[in-house]
């Protein structure tokens, strides 16, 4: 058999087999060792972290049945470090487990824990997801807390999510189970949650809320508590009854899911109101009587949103920025019915410390925490009203400062104008439109239109940004937000705050009531004091407080004058909203009517913000005395807690210049020395874009002497007749004439000349003339403040009186004065005008009230909102 030859292609495939017989073990060789290194290093990991698992749960605390079962009492601190107010064991109602209701703990274990009778303390199924969440978006992201976890949690005193907490909770959370049983554990949570701000436990919650116990509620009201734990200030129903609807809708589908009631069960609760099946305002009662509730009921919901809600019933101490004295002063005003015109209008106050952002003092309502408690704080709670023209300093005036470095004497011109791409028109609070004013007069007289006109240069990007760094948080802002009635909500609180920051020289800190926690293993939390932020700068800050100043001043047509305190510098802005046309006529209001009333106003000490108005929005606001509410109330506590204190003056930085300008010129230039004084203006500018240039527009006026001055005396009639010419000033066609008024003096002997007449006529008689005397007159041209060289004659008037002709019936010459010359009546003297007051914003009229009746603006949607 002939052997085959190799091909140069044979050769070549032996070769390649070679290789890949070389390469298959070496492959396979590395594989195993990367297997074998992932398991190695599973099984160390897994030693490893059941180690450290055993050295946390080994430290940590043993399991204390009182502690667990009651909450204990927390402690709140005031500014100077005195005890205000102890809350935990005396609000609670202690339920044993076989007086729940089966439906009440049907709807909690649906909501919170449905495997929990088969669960050893840690739910396993539950704990995965969890795993897999924390992997996706970070390790805490997501918690799987059984409801024996949530029992033991708060024994740790912190509410971080770090890994030592979280083993020794699983490990607690294992040790109860063995030594208590499903019952009692469930009793244990059920008696010690938070409910609300002072209200532990569902059966107190039962009956805070409707007045009764469990085992009286029905379906409905029962998925309303059990939906609360989660966030019990969010979905508190007296405060949020439709946010708490939602959340005891999602409550009744988890029980259907899980089988613990029919879809038909569910769907007849769910057609019931949370509003309606609560306790009725008048028969709602406090949770618990404490000093200060409204400012409390702050802490509480500060706690809640940091995480730590649930530690106040393990005995924490609570350190807080109340100012007791002003806490006293604010319910002093306001639990006073004199200060209120009305039996039902409300308000909300909030008063922060204009250099650091600390809440002093919270007014939540007339009588809060007293008579009754509804739960609603007009000062916190307060989202849902529109803040009205107090939002132009913030939205229009500062950012046109702070981006584009007007001055506070940039010209606007207030005239009929619409929305962008609408056929809104925009109209001011009195409907009427003033022409070109300055920006500082537009907003201490809050027009409407300049406002607008403000925002559209500064752009409402730019606007958003700016407000977001006060704490004003929206997606975007519409041009109605500039005379705040657009997307814009906020409460007393955080307007005070961002006042502030016009007071602290563009530095914001967020408004806080809490300054640290201490738990009860001596730990501190150092996360509720927040740091200072620039939010503008300092020309920006102070421009527009000099200009607010003028809100509360004396300058004509002021908005905010009711709340001038004497003797204090302040600052602020008043603001009110309206009603649509459809409102308007659902409710059949009056056309003067509007829902809210605002002030906000500072000192370099504090910064207050009151809100005014009715619970229902059908309820409104229809006198000027209502509307004058805030400001009123403003000028008693501001005054009040300010009379212990040293108050300093707003310091004008270096970086602002004044400069006095003549409005109306575009450019703005300096005045001149011929600038009439009612175009003068002194004006703040940013330092270096002040104007340098003076404005020409008015030149010196020359005005010519009389001439041809005649004085001619006739002996019928005693008196001298004067005549006179003059060469008035030449106009242009487009020009006016210049106004002329003669003054004509006269002197007697040599003695001091006396004005006998001014007036614009060319020619004056002086009556009852006496002969024998020496008559000097002299007339001027005037025009304003310029005045012509006088023209003068002389007149001697000779003669002696007539010799009585019968001696007996002589007198002696009488010498009294001679009675002085009677001016007469000339038609073509003007008149000074009688001034018959002019209506400002708050209504006044020269002191004489009279409410204009002109239509209020269309609200929010309408798009015009503010003053």
């Amino acid at each position: 058999m002939t052997e085959r030859k190799l091909t140069r292609e044979d050769i070549k495939k032996q070769r390649q087999q070679q290789k890949n017989k070389k390469k298959q073990p070496g492959f396979k060789i590395w594989l195993k060792r990367i297997v074998l290194t992932i398991v190695l290093i599973g099984v160390l990991g897994f030693l490893g972290g059941a180690g450290l698992f055993a050295y946390y749960a080994s430290s940590a605390p043993e399991l204390n049945e009182e502690l667990l079962k009651y909450p204990v009492s927390s402690e709140f601190y005031d500014i100077n470090g005195e005890l205000f107010a102890t809350i935990g064991q005396e609000s609670r109602k202690y339920v044993k487990f076989e007086d729940i209701p089966d439906e009440m703990v049907s709807a909690i274990l649906a909501t919170e824990d449905v495997r929990f009778f088969d669960h050893f303390g840690i739910d396993l199924w539950r704990l995965g997801g969890a795993v897999v969440a924390n992997f996706r978006h970070g390790f805490g992201s997501q918690g799987g807390s059984t409801i024996t976890q949530q029992v033991v949690k708060n024994s740790f005193l912190s509410k971080d999510k770090k890994l030592k907490r979280k083993a020794q909770e699983a490990w607690l959370a294992i040790q109860l189970e063995r030594q208590y049983s499903k019952e009692e554990i469930f009793e244990m949570y059920f008696n010690k949650i938070l409910m609300s701000g002072r209200v532990y436990g569902f059966g107190q919650a039962s009956e805070f809320f409707y007045g009764k116990p469990l085992n009286e509620l029905s379906l409905d009201q029962m998925a309303t508590l059990a939906g609360m734990p989660q966030s019990p200030n969010a979905y508190n129903p007296f405060k949020y009854p439709e946010r708490a609807e939602k959340r005891r809708d999602i409550v009744l589908s988890l029980m259907v899911q899980h089988k613990k009631i029919t879809q038909a069960q569910a769907d007849e609760a769910k057609k019931l109101t949370v509003a309606e099946r609560v306790l009725p305002e008048d028969e709602r009662k406090p949770a618990t009587v404490t000093n200060y509730p409204a400012f409390l009921d702050v802490v509480l919901s500060e706690l809640e949103s940091n995480g730590d809600k649930d530690a106040l019933a393990e005995g924490i101490k609570v350190y807080t920025t109340l100012d007791p004295n002003a806490q006293k002063t604010v319910e002093s005003i306001m639990n006073n019915d004199a200060n209120f015109m009305t039996e039902k209008i409300q308000s909300g106050v909030a008063v922060i410390d204009t250099k650091t952002g600390e809440i002093r003092a919270i007014g939540g309502g007339r009588n809060y925490g007293i008579e009754v408690s509804f739960g609603y704080n007009y000062a916190y709670d307060l989202v849902t009203r529109a803040p009205g023209s107090t939002m132009k300093p913030l939205i229009d005036y500062a950012p046109a400062i702070e981006y584009l470095k007007w001055s506070t004497g940039q010209t606007l011109v207030d005239e009929p104008m619409k929305y962008t791409g609408t056929n809104q028109t925009i109209t001011n609070w009195d409907n009427k439109y003033g022409g070109t004013m300055t920006a500082r007069q537009a907003l201490y007289t809050s027009r409407n239109v300049p406002a607008v006109k403000t925002l559209q240069a500064v752009g409402t990007d730019k606007a958003k940004n700016f407000v977001s760094r006060l704490g004003i948080d929206v997606d975007y802002v519409v041009e109605s937000d500039a005379i705040g009635g657009g997307r814009i909500n906020i409460s007393p609180i955080q307007m005070a705050a961002a006042y502030a920051a016009l007071g602290n020289n563009g530095i914001y800190t967020a408004p806080h009531a809490i300054t640290k926690i201490v738990y009860r293993d001596g730990s501190t939390s150092d996360e509720y004091k927040p740091k200072e932020t620039i939010a503008m700068s300092d020309y920006t800050a102070y421009m527009v407080t000099d200009m607010l100043r003028d809100v509360v001043g004396n300058k004509p047509n002021a908005s905010g004058t009711a709340a001038n305190v004497p003797g204090l510098d302040i600052a602020g802005k008043t603001g009110t909203t309206n009603y649509s046309a459809d409102e308007f006529s659902k409710y059949n209001l009056p056309s003067s009517a509007v829902p809210d009333s605002w002030f906000a106003g500072y000192t370099t000490n504090y910064s207050i913000a009151i809100w005014s108005g009715y619970e229902q929005r059908s309820d409104a606001i229809t006198t000027w005395e209502e509307r004058r509410l805030p400001q009123t109330l403003f000028k008693s506590i501001m005054s009040e807690i300010s009379s212990s204190v040293e108050t300093a003056r707003f310091t004008q930085p270096s970086s602002v210049v004044s400069a006095t300008v003549e409005v109306g010129t575009s450019p703005l230039k300096l005045a001149s020395e011929f600038t009439p004084e009612n175009l003068r203006m002194t004006e703040l500018f940013v330092k270096g874009t002040e104007p340098k240039e003076v404005s020409d527009t008015f030149e010196q006026l020359e005005l010519s002497a009389p001439f041809n001055l005649k004085a001619n005396y006739n002996d019928l009639a005693q008196a001298i007749d004067l005549t006179w010419e003059h060469q008035a000033p030449e106009t242009t066609e487009e020009e006016s004439p210049v106004p002329i008024t003669f003054e004509v003096t006269m002197a007697i002997d040599g003695g001091e000349p006396a004005i006998i007449s001014t007036s614009s006529a060319n020619y004056f008689t002086i009556p009852a003339i006496e002969i024998g005397h020496d008559y000097v007159f002299t007339v001027t041209a005037i025009s304003d403040d310029v005045r012509s060289e006088p023209a003068s004659v002389s007149l001697y008037i000779e003669g002696l009186p007539d010799e009585p002709e019968e001696e007996d019936n002589w007198e002696e010459p009488s010498t009294e004065e001679p009675v002085e010359p009677i001016e007469p009546s000339n038609p073509e003297e003007p008149t000074e005008p009688v001034d018959p007051g002019t209506d400002t914003e708050d209504g006044s009229n020269n002191g004489q009230v009279t409410p204009p009746t002109t239509p209020s603006e269309p609200d929010n949607e309408g798009g015009t909102g503010g003053e």
